[in-house]
């Protein structure tokens, strides 16, 4: 903002979804599951020694918002928030947008490229093993032809430009907001002449909504230290963990 107060306006909504019956079966199954150990550990151990099973039952309820199938190979029911993304990326196509897709799992990443093949949707791809960035950058910033560029949370979130795109979408909310505004940015920088629109996909009565709300507690947090995920867990309270598996 300070460097660049030309930019264009940039726009963030959240859009709110609700999970599949099945899918808040299951995410209802695991986060009791978890809740009941957790609390325990807690009393017996204290936070520190609990912290590895905190951040094992966080990841497996959020994985279970974004798509159970990220916890269960053999699950057959609806992901909403796939349906979202995917309604939302055919309708950009067809009005010749382009836009960047964050997921922090790499796994989410390939999920959504299977969808993308069945409907033979070009895209670029980009994630931690991935060689030749630059190669790929070039030629999502130069083929009108390729509307989409997947990108995982840590390995594209800094040090690209993508300026090609207008719309960024988070598919799965981080703990520090500084981490998803630096993966906006790579569209909303220097060069960027459109309007930007960012989208957060967000599972309604999951952790998600709960991430965005600590997000909030926590900025202060973010701004008085460069966090990470050690130094945000370090912040966590006993009642912040009770709260996160409610």
């Amino acid at each position: 903002e300070q460097v660049a107060p030309e930019l264009p306006p940039r726009t963030e909504r959240i859009v709110y979804t609700d999970m599949d019956a099945a899918q808040k079966k299951l995410y209802a199954q695991t986060r009791e599951k978890y809740r009941a150990e957790l609390l325990g550990l807690i009393e017996s151990d204290g936070m520190n020694d609990a912290r590895f099973k905190i951040l094992e039952g966080l990841l497996r309820l959020r994985q279970i918002a974004i798509h159970p199938a990220l916890v269960d190979k053999k699950y057959k029911g609806e992901a909403p928030k796939f349906e979202i993304l995917l309604e939302t990326l055919e309708t950009l196509q067809a009005e010749n947008h382009k836009a960047l897709i964050f997921s922090q799992f790499v796994e989410t990443l390939k999920l959504v490229k299977k969808e993308l093949d069945a409907r033979k949707i070009k895209y670029m791809y980009l994630d931690g093993k991935t060689q030749n960035r630059q190669a790929k950058v070039d030629e999502f910033q130069t083929n009108a032809a390729i509307p989409f560029f997947l990108i995982s949370l840590k390995a594209g979130g800094v040090g690209l430009n993508l300026t090609a795109a207008e719309y960024v979408i988070h598919l799965d909310p981080w703990w520090n907001p500084a981490v998803e505004m630096q993966a906006s940015d790579r569209a909303h920088r220097i060069g960027q002449t459109k309007p930007v629109f960012i989208y957060k996909i967000i599972a309604r009565d999951t952790v998600e909504e709960k991430i965005l709300l600590l997000q909030e507690k926590k900025r202060a947090l973010v701004k008085n230290i460069i966090s990470n995920e050690a130094s945000f867990f370090k912040s966590l309270t006993k009642d912040d963990v009770k709260a996160l598996f409610e």
